[in-house]
């Protein structure tokens, strides 16, 4: 920031002065910064030479959250701008001072403004440089202000820079896969296109596959990104991950490979759901997901990550009968940690997302039918995390028959213990004595 401190008076004494005060905000130094201004109160307005930033802009860069809030105090205007008309927000949205970017909205900064550079927002800043705590702060105060009435709130999630890009586009460029997971979490478009006016353009995925992310791809994907969608090169994500020799990707974005599950988003129930019960079926989607990678990845030279793996044992058939009240009835492998509601019955993660998934949703049906109990037949509304039964406290604790009970319920605390919704598809098989899914979901009509 070398160049945000040169200072643009003419007398060497008025030069010395001003490098004087932007170096103090730079550094923190409040109470000889105080003096300085207390002394020549013209020094609050002044700006550097070449980038024309104010001190508050020094203070928001470097995160000096306290010179920040005496200068707002000092009725200094928030959405002051620099040379490139960047506000002290998207400067602190670029740096990831989250204390300052807290502040400034708290202070009443004007989140739809726009640089001259590219025509971008502070939203456009946080997803580009990937800082997830200022994207966060951000959509929330959208929620919470005037944009979310007068504007709209995903309008403003899916706002566009001079390029045709959304916050969405720019944070999957970049391989940003906190912040991709957070626009598609607050309504960001998976399919928008950078081309307007009907003309084809990059879709998010083209850009997260360019930049070879499987995490963003991942995210993409399981949001309903549309694989065979071109871009205006006519381009499919596939033929832009081999173009730059991201194989791995490559393989997840074949057309001919398995289609991955999709969070079922339009669904009312889910955007409803606690944060408890949404982590639980976001992570049982993640692992039935990665179940399908490895299916695909299969014999290639490519591997991937996968989560942290199960401790070893042979206590799967080891379920006592005071545990086995909590096993799924319907996969007969993992413990209730979901109830419906309204009727009480109880499924594992895995099971309720398959219940709920849809593959491929369909953008034309203007309504969809809530997926109903496979125990009871009624609707779907709600859905809680389960309770374990009190009487799994008289088990003792080292017993292996406990095991496998623990493994399952803490998928919420990074346990890898399933073994994904690809091994449902299997249930059904003669003398299994299980519920095939196939039985359960109800099938879109073609």
């Amino acid at each position: 920031m070398g160049q945000a401190l040169s200072s643009g008076d003419g007398g060497g004494g008025s030069q010395h002065k001003m490098m004087g005060v932007f170096g103090l905000a730079q550094k923190g130094e409040l109470k000889m910064l105080k003096c300085e201004i207390k002394m020549d109160p013209s020094l609050l307005y002044q700006t550097c030479l070449y980038h024309r930033q104010s001190l508050l802009h020094i203070a928001a860069i470097y995160g000096q959250i306290h010179v920040l809030t005496w200068l707002l105090d000092q009725s200094m205007k928030p959405d002051v701008l620099n040379r490139n008309k960047q506000t002290p927000l998207m400067l602190a949205a670029m740096h990831g001072k989250i204390s300052c970017v807290e502040k400034l909205l708290h202070a009443g900064a004007n989140i739809l403004m726009f640089d001259s550079l590219r025509g971008r927002t502070c939203l456009h800043y946080a997803a580009y440089y990937g800082h997830s705590d200022c994207l966060q702060a951000i959509l929330s105060s959208a929620r919470t202000s005037h944009v979310a009435l007068s504007w709209g709130f995903t309008r403003f999630v899916n706002i566009r820079d001079g390029k045709g890009e959304t916050p969405l586009h720019l944070a999957a460029r970049q391989r940003r896969a906190d912040c991709v997971h957070i626009l598609l979490d607050n309504g960001a478009l998976v399919c928008a296109s950078t081309g307007g006016y009907g003309y084809a353009g990059s879709t998010p995925l083209h850009l997260a596959a360019r930049g070879g992310s499987l995490d963003c791809i991942r995210e993409l994907l399981a949001w309903g990104a549309d694989r065979l969608q071109r871009d205006a090169s006519g381009r499919i994500p596939y033929t832009v991950a081999l173009k730059h020799k991201h194989g791995a990707c490559a393989a997840l974005l074949n057309p001919l490979s398995a289609e991955p599950l999709v969070w079922p988003s339009p669904l009312k129930f889910i955007s409803e759901l606690n944060p408890d019960a949404k982590l639980l079926l976001e992570r049982a989607l993640l692992e039935a997901n990665r179940e399908r990678e490895k299916s695909i990845l299969k014999g290639t030279a490519y591997s991937i990550e996968s989560l942290s793996q199960s401790d070893s044992g042979d206590d799967d058939d080891t379920i006592s009968e005071a545990s086995d009240t909590e096993v799924c009835c319907i996969c007969f492998d993992q413990v209730c940690t979901i109830e419906v509601q309204d009727c009480t019955h109880r499924m594992c993660a895995h099971c309720t997302l398959a219940l709920c998934c849809h593959n491929k949703p369909n953008p034309t049906t203007a309504s969809i039918n809530p997926p109903v109990c496979p125990f009871c037949r009624s609707n779907i509304s709600h859905l809680v995390v389960a309770k374990l039964n009190s009487e799994m406290d008289d088990i003792d604790n080292n017993s292996p028959k406990l095991r496998l009970t623990r493994r399952s319920w803490n998928c919420h605390e990074g346990s890898s213990s399933f073994k994904g919704l690809s091994t449902l598809g299997k249930m059904g098989g003669r003398g299994s004595g299980r519920i095939s899914l196939d039985e359960l979901i109800d099938k879109p009509s073609e």
